[in-house]
């Protein structure tokens, strides 16, 4: 249920975009996304600060978007965000606390040498991505980037997030074996 509502807006964007024009697309979008903070909220008594980030982002980017009736604002919000995720995990490495081990942690025991592994990973592949956006965004027309942003990301990420589970599940600690070791 949670993983729908996080797609909602996003499949709510593409569908109007398909019958009207990214102009009603953004403004859809940023309804969409409140909509989604408050179910979420009435659901589980909590918003998640990534979700308090995203849609700061999609009301900013989009509403310049609809104020200047420019489509490069919400073009550049999708780069942004991965940069800045890139950024959030940079950070927490280098601060000494990988934010992948904290979301993840208490269900997949690793050694923080493949924490380390899978934050720079990921770190690439926002980088990737945002890139890749950026090049798609203003080179190809705006259907492909359309398409790139809500099926192509989409599936990217959902690859990569299952590359890293098997990675992380591979190499999980055996609580047996820690225990063997120990005594």
């Amino acid at each position: 249920m949670k993983q729908l509502l996080d797609f909602l807006p996003l499949v709510i964007f593409f569908a109007v975009y398909k019958f009207y024009d990214i102009y009603t697309a953004t403004g859809v979008l940023i309804a969409a996304t409140a909509i989604q903070l408050v179910i979420t909220y009435l659901i589980y008594k909590h918003i998640e600060k990534m979700h308090l980030a995203t849609f700061a982002m999609v009301t900013v980017f989009g509403s310049l978007t609809l104020f200047f009736h420019d489509d490069a604002f919400i073009k550049w919000k999708v780069s942004i965000v991965y940069i800045l995720f890139a950024i959030g995990l940079i950070a927490s490495q280098i601060m000494g606390k990988s934010a992948l081990k904290s979301m993840l942690g208490k269900e997949m025991k690793v050694d923080d040498r493949i924490w380390t592994q899978v934050a720079w990973y990921w770190v690439g592949f926002f980088v990737l991505c945002s890139l890749a956006n950026i090049y798609i965004a203003f080179n190809l027309p705006l259907e492909t980037w359309v398409n790139f942003k809500v099926f192509g990301l989409t599936a990217l990420t959902l690859i990569n997030t299952v590359i890293t589970v098997v990675y992380l599940y591979k190499n999980m600690q055996d609580d047996n074996s820690q225990t063997t070791n120990n005594q």
